[in-house]
């Protein structure tokens, strides 16, 4: 038997053969006292019992203006108790929840709204500076004049509802009591009808994740992949009905919401939310308060948590596990992690949003050496190889490769994009992850580059080219190229070269000001440089390494160039 680098994950754990919904009502029944969801922030404690009466509440309210199976629901807000319980109300009537990133502006709301022909939209109120309402009013002018339920807009024709988790009266949108009002219109038994109707091989979710075309992709999940991966996580972690995980990562994404939010439920344990957003104070509170076991977060939040003044104060002996995931971990990181927060069987997951997400983990057995150098084996039940990505053909253990995963967990598709899911998704069902990566003959496997222009910025997935796309739409901008730079905050960031019709007739202050409110925060890149050139091949390609290599130098990133990450 020659020795490839292919390796399939074995175990005695069968998958669950359910949808969410027989899951969840099976838990609730099992642990109706235990916690279910606490919200520190918004002061809300939902047992099981309450939970499910809840979802169930929502569920034939949806059903009540119009949802049907297949039915795509979007949602556009921060971490709530809210979100997870529509999480949990369109998973049980059919429908598809389309995760809206909280950080989109206007420019990037259309955009989702009309690719995922979203039908329902449930929007929060203001966060910050985000005044969300006011966004949708602006790309949805017309709604204004409208009655809730009663919706018809010509450049979004699939959209008929809009909904706010408060209770400020809008135009043309229900408030939430007013939507929940509706479910006393739909009986408990309709509602029974239409789970009995679902198969887990549904389609239930649609994740957004940036593509090299310019603009996001929907990724397509379903029952089985997203409720399987949110169990085996959950296993992984050791998880029972007495764990309590905190849970800082956004929901919107699918590590907060598979690896967490399924992770705990699956194991009828406690979803504990700190803030509506990122808080590293908020999050060591929450921990003592809540004596949370478990805490989850990319590098930068751990980092972040560790660097506070106030760290010492705080009592996070109740933790033992949790998943660092998002980025490459600075070995360093995990060192402290281990230590200072106790959290010596914290694992790392590595994934994508195609893979539902995750498809390898350490576990909380690996050494120490093993949880900072690698990214663990492959998860049950899931087949990951290492390929020649010219070639297609299988390499030997050791040598660099691209990554390939198949298994219960793989997309259906993208949304309404087959030519792009069908350069991801083989004719046998491998997805292609563009990450470039080894497999030891331990089954061991090392994330050491990416074949995708992405670049990795605290966590958030971003491709260059979509940023590109958006400031070619400038008048004064002739070309331009965005790559990523090494930063020891998080990660990565983003520098643009950018080439103007008319030198110096642009600044680095003007070029950010026409991307704050069209594009997200974490895309405007943080560093300029004025060229009037390229760097590019005799063929004429654009040599990206060359200008990276070069802003290393330019902006003394040398540092955080030689930081080692598992």
């Amino acid at each position: 038997m020659s020795k490839v680098s292919y390796t399939a994950g074995s175990s005695t754990m069968p998958l669950l053969g359910m949808t969410i919904g027989e899951m969840l009502n099976d838990i609730a029944a099992r642990y109706p006292e235990n916690d279910a969801i606490v919200s520190a922030h918004q002061g809300i404690s939902l047992t099981y019992h309450d939970f499910l009466t809840r979802v169930n509440e929502i569920a034939r309210a949806l059903m009540a203006i119009g949802v049907e199976k297949g039915s795509r629901v979007g949602i556009w807000a921060m971490n709530h108790a809210e979100w997870i319980l529509v999480q949990f109300a369109t998973a049980k009537i059919g429908a598809i929840m389309v995760n809206l990133n909280p950080a989109y502006r206007t420019y990037e709301l259309e955009y989702v709204l009309k690719q995922a022909e979203v039908e329902t939209i449930i929007i929060q109120g203001r966060f910050k500076s985000s005044d969300y309402i006011g966004m949708f009013y602006e790309a949805c002018p017309e709604v204004y004049e409208q009655r809730p339920g009663r919706i018809s807009i010509e450049k979004f024709p699939f959209l008929k509802n809009v909904i706010f988790t408060g209770d400020i009266p809008y135009n043309g949108i229900y408030t939430w009591q007013d939507f929940l009002g509706k479910s006393s219109e739909i009986s408990p038994r309709e509602l029974i009808e239409r789970e009995e109707s679902l198969t887990f091989d549904d389609a239930i979710n649609i994740q957004y994740t940036s593509g090299t075309t310019g603009f996001p992709k929907g990724v397509v999940l379903t029952h089985h992949s997203i409720l399987n991966n949110g169990y085996i996580i959950g296993e992984g972690m050791g998880f029972s009905e007495k764990d309590r995980l905190c849970i800082p990562v956004p929901f919107y994404h699918c590590f907060g919401m598979v690896l967490s939010n399924l992770a705990c439920v699956t194991h009828g344990s406690t979803m504990v939310i700190p803030s509506p957003a990122f808080d590293p104070e908020s999050v060591l509170k929450t921990v003592q308060n809540e004596r949370c076991t478990a805490l989850h977060g990319v590098p930068t939040m751990f980092i972040a948590e560790l660097a506070h003044p106030e760290f010492p104060k705080y009592d996070l002996s109740t933790l033992r596990t949790g998943i660092m995931a998002g980025s490459p971990c600075p070995v360093e990181v995990m060192k402290q992690v281990n230590k200072m927060m106790h959290m010596d069987e914290i694992v790392i997951v590595y994934g994508q949003t195609e893979t539902a997400p995750g498809i390898t983990m350490t576990t909380t057995e690996d050494p120490l050496e093993r949880r900072v150098s690698t990214v663990g084996r492959v998860f049950p039940h899931t087949e990951m190889k290492i390929i020649d990505p010219k070639s297609g053909k299988f390499l030997p253990f050791g040598e660099v490769g691209e990554i390939c995963a198949r298994g219960y967990m793989s997309m259906k598709c993208y949304y309404n994009n087959p030519s792009a899911t069908h350069a991801t998704l083989d004719t046998n069902r491998w997805i292609h992850t563009g990450d470039l990566g080894i497999l030891d003959e331990e089954g061991y496997f090392k994330i050491v580059g990416r074949l995708k222009d992405m670049v990795i910025r605290g966590g958030e997935n971003v491709y260059p080219r979509e940023i590109e796309e958006y400031l070619h739409l400038h008048p004064q901008i002739d070309d331009v190229y965005v790559i990523g730079v090494p930063d020891i905050k998080y990660g990565e960031e983003l520098a643009a070269w950018v080439k103007l019709k008319e030198p110096g007739s642009l600044t680095e202050t003007e070029i950010k000001k026409f991307c704050e409110g069209k594009i997200s925060k974490y895309k405007i890149p943080r560093y300029f440089k004025f060229v009037d050139d390229f760097p590019i091949t005799v063929s004429g390609k654009i040599q990206k390494f060359k200008m990276r290599d070069q802003m290393i130098k330019e902006l003394h990133l040398e540092d955080a160039d030689s930081i080692v990450t598992a």
